[in-house]
């Protein structure tokens, strides 16, 4: 054996190891490619994401440029229309008015010029019955129906349903009402602060503003009101003074 030549087995080993080395320096080579194409592939990815945000952008500004902004529509002027809607809730109002006028049948600043009542005029008997229940306002009367005693502001005289009622003197009629009390109700302005009332009636030929003569009919006589069931068919009538119920006996014939 030459002393200058190495044991086979040095050399295999030696081969090996330049395998292995070879080996290293390939997968370094692959792995330094595909990272470099990793980070090539990031970056491209990377500006095409700006571009497309750059797009964005300004697709969205050129959508709101104030050509494209569309600005609310000023107030019409309304004025009018406020008006128009303020009259027309005037005249609603003049009209639920007149609706309640003509319901009560009731009005005010009547001229009663044509007619004159005074201390000694004289009212004619205006039912044919006699007097159920006197005027009473110093001391209270009992109530049949109402089971109970009460002042009594007006004279309760008897009659005859459907028998007609005349007016005990002349006035203008100043109120047709309708009250769960005394049912149909007419009031007639007779002048100098008196006023006559005459309720439970029924086909009242008259309306507000009419001039009634003395025995002129107001009314016929209705079947009484629940308040006078015991009491039976009756005129309620009630003499006034500036407002204040005053006794009828002291104008009676």
């Amino acid at each position: 054996m030459n002393k200058n030549e190495k044991p086979s087995f040095l050399k295999g080993k030696g081969a090996a190891v330049g395998i292995v080395i070879c080996f290293v320096a390939v997968i370094a080579l692959v792995g330094a490619y595909t990272f470099s194409n990793y980070r090539r592939d990031i970056k491209e990815q990377m500006a095409k994401a700006d571009e497309q945000a750059e797009k964005l952008t300004e697709e969205n500004t050129e959508e709101t440029t104030t050509d494209d902004i569309v600005l609310p529509e000023a107030d019409e002027d309304t004025s009018d229309e406020s008006e128009d809607l303020t009259e027309s809730s005037q005249e609603a109002d003049i009209q639920d008015s007149a609706a309640g006028d003509l319901k009560n049948a009731e009005v005010t600043g009547t001229d009663t010029s044509g007619v004159w009542f005074s201390e000694e005029s004289t009212l004619a008997w205006p039912a044919s019955g006699a007097v159920i229940m006197g005027y009473s306002m110093d001391q209270t009367v009992f109530f049949q129906t109402l089971e109970q005693y009460q002042y009594n502001p007006a004279m309760i005289i008897g009659g005859e349903v459907g028998e007609t009622i005349g007016a005990s003197a002349a006035g203008i009629v100043t109120n047709i009402e309708e009250t769960a009390q005394t049912g149909t109700t007419v009031t007639l302005d007779m002048g100098n602060g008196y006023t006559a009332v005459y309720g439970q009636l029924t086909d009242v030929p008259l309306a507000v503003g009419d001039y009634v003569n003395a025995g002129e009919t107001v009314g016929n006589l209705n079947e009484p009101t629940r308040y006078y069931s015991v009491e039976g068919p009756n005129l309620y009538f009630q003499i006034l003074k500036d407002g204040s119920p005053v006794d009828p006996m002291n104008f009676m014939e």
